[in-house]
């Protein structure tokens, strides 16, 4: 997963055209985007509650990273990514993709880690478009779950919840 530009693949020759399809998931349908060929192409985001969604299915190629998530969670998700996002948010996306299945970490926790706030770490967070495969439901606040995509309830919130129990992480019951 490139997440800075010394990492990404050469853009030359790769088409702009973007895709868009759906992929039905035990948390519901998702949206994948993706920019160029198969082969030379990217992720460009991933939109989780796309229940309303009205997309061709994804081709097999793309589905079957998030499908095997879904059957083990230490399965990653290993697709190439668009170069988005700031210098800073790459770095906290790199750490975020170092939380293992079954781990969370405070928001306070990452920021210390990259000397940085955990008001900062939630916005990175929230800016995050590949959900799943840079997994920001791994991060918690102290106390409870936080926020996720920059939902402090609601259905978002509740993926969160199921995801984190998909990887078999215990939650705090007042979370």
């Amino acid at each position: 997963m490139p997440l800075d530009a010394s990492e990404a693949p050469p853009l030359h020759g790769v088409s702009q055209i973007l895709s868009i399809v759906a992929l039905d998931t035990p948390i519901g349908r998702i949206a994948l985007h993706w920019r160029g060929a198969r082969q030379t192409g990217a992720l460009a985001r991933v939109v989780l509650a796309a229940g309303d969604l009205d997309a061709p299915p994804a081709p097999p190629w793309l589905a079957a990273p998030f499908r095997a998530y879904f059957q083990d969670p230490a399965h990653l998700i290993d697709l190439s990514t668009e170069l988005l996002g700031t210098a800073f948010q790459r770095r906290v996306w790199r750490a975020i993709a170092t939380i293992p299945a079954g781990s969370a970490r405070t928001y306070g926790a990452l920021a210390a880690d990259l000397g940085s706030s955990a008001r900062a770490v939630g916005g990175a967070c929230r800016a995050n478009p590949w959900p799943l495969v840079v997994p920001c439901h791994r991060v918690v606040a102290r106390r409870g779950l936080g926020g996720f995509a920059g939902d402090l309830d609601g259905r978002l919130l509740a993926i969160k919840r199921d995801l984190l129990a998909h990887e078999g992480h215990a939650l705090d019951p007042e979370s």
